[in-house]
């Protein structure tokens, strides 16, 4: 039997970009190669601007699917930013000889000439007319139901009449798919992607991308990729609101958003406590730093409402939210109570804004994509 690393390169050679036509190894994609004897694989794929997101994924597929392979570790850097320096993490294998007429041979880690790294100015954001106003709906935290916050005010804004567009960016928790309740691969017409459609609402995400157990362990080029991709290369068609759902925190996500395109205001999803308004706090103040205006703060699970006698109970404390308002001179745009209907809702696929629109929690979560909306009309014309 070949060696593994004959092997690993004979699979990789199998992988084609559909953008060049050529395999990922002629091409010199691939960077790095580390094999242990346990059979661990690490390496790089360096991946353009113009190369689909999806590659990525081939090239583990196929890594993993050698015989011999243990686990496999795929890094992702940009061309113009690779270093070939020797990693130390993974000892370097032997480079497999080229196999006849199969071009040349898989380059190993530790064996190519340091190179210094470019320097890559930042990216200058793109104008997208056509998606209208473009939204962050983003949180400090998790788990304080900033997806659901953000498909309802999707729908919310659809049902109002207004061509809605939800692209989901939380690449490490995608749950608009399940949410809106469509689980399927867009359609590629010529070489644009097709967006599904649930609820009136168009929708994109890495969710009908990728596997629903798979991991999405990916550095800042390729979640800049993935984002630039969504807002590219999908045929959104003319919207009036572009809404885009955030991971929690300030990390690449974030900061992807605001260097691709112009992003025209950002709705920071809290809860009551102190925990949750104090990340809240360094979230907006990120959108601030890059000169994205802060249109206000939802309060999300602000009450829970007995059934029988109507008495709000603050579980998670109270005034959290206005307060956060208060200090960053920004309007309180709601305060969503906590109604078992919304968890089943989202996990069931059909908001409750239209499931139980009469409830106090769908009034509420229309109401705030009302005030979202007018905060969106005052910010523009100032």
């Amino acid at each position: 039997m070949e060696p593994l690393q004959a092997r690993i390169a004979s699979a990789l050679r199998a992988v084609v970009n559909p953008r060049t036509g050529a395999d990922v190894v002629s091409s010199d994609m691939i960077r790095d190669v580390g094999v242990t004897t346990e059979g661990r694989v690490r390496l790089t794929v360096l991946l353009a601007a113009q190369d689909p997101a999806s590659l990525v994924r081939s090239v583990r597929q196929a890594v993993e699917a050698v015989e011999g392979v243990a686990d496999v570790r795929v890094d992702v850097k940009d061309p113009a930013q690779a270093r070939r320096t020797p990693e130390p993490a993974a000892a370097p294998a032997p480079a497999p000889a080229p196999a006849p007429g199969s071009g040349r041979a898989l380059p190993v880690m530790g064996q190519e000439p340091q190179s210094r790294r470019a320097a890559v100015p930042a990216p200058t954001p793109v104008e997208y007319p056509n998606l209208g106003r473009i939204l962050a709906i983003s949180s400090g935290k998790g788990g304080v139901g900033k997806s659901t916050v953000a498909v309802n005010l999707a729908v919310s804004l659809a049902r109002g009449g207004a061509r809605v567009g939800l692209m989901d960016a939380d690449i490490y928790g995608p749950n608009v798919p399940r949410m809106m309740g469509i689980d399927e691969a867009p359609p590629v017409v010529g070489d644009r992607i097709k967006p599904l459609q649930a609820h009136g609402v168009k929708l994109m995400s890495l969710g009908f991308l990728i596997e629903r157990d798979q991991p999405a362990i990916w550095r800042g080029p390729i979640v800049m990729k993935i984002i630039t991709q969504f807002l590219r290369d999908v045929d959104w068609g003319e919207l009036d609101y572009f809404l885009v759902d955030m991971p929690p925190g300030t990390g690449d996500a974030q900061l992807s958003l605001v260097q691709a395109t112009h992003v025209h205001g950002a709705v920071i999803v809290t809860t009551p406590q102190p925990v949750a308004t104090g990340d809240a706090l360094r979230g907006a103040r990120m959108f601030q730093r890059v000169s994205v205006p802060v249109l206000g703060i939802v309060e999300n699970m602000s009450w829970l409402e007995c059934g029988r006698c109507g008495e709000r109970t603050p579980l998670f404390g109270s005034g959290g939210g206005q307060a956060l308002a208060d200090e960053l001179g920004v309007p309180l745009l709601g305060e969503i109570p906590i109604y078992p209907a919304v968890r089943s809702g989202g996990d069931e696929g059909v908001p409750i804004v239209l499931t139980e629109p009469e409830s106090a929690a769908a009034r509420a979560l229309a109401d705030t994509a009302h005030r979202v909306a007018e905060a969106v009309g005052r910010a523009q014309a100032a």
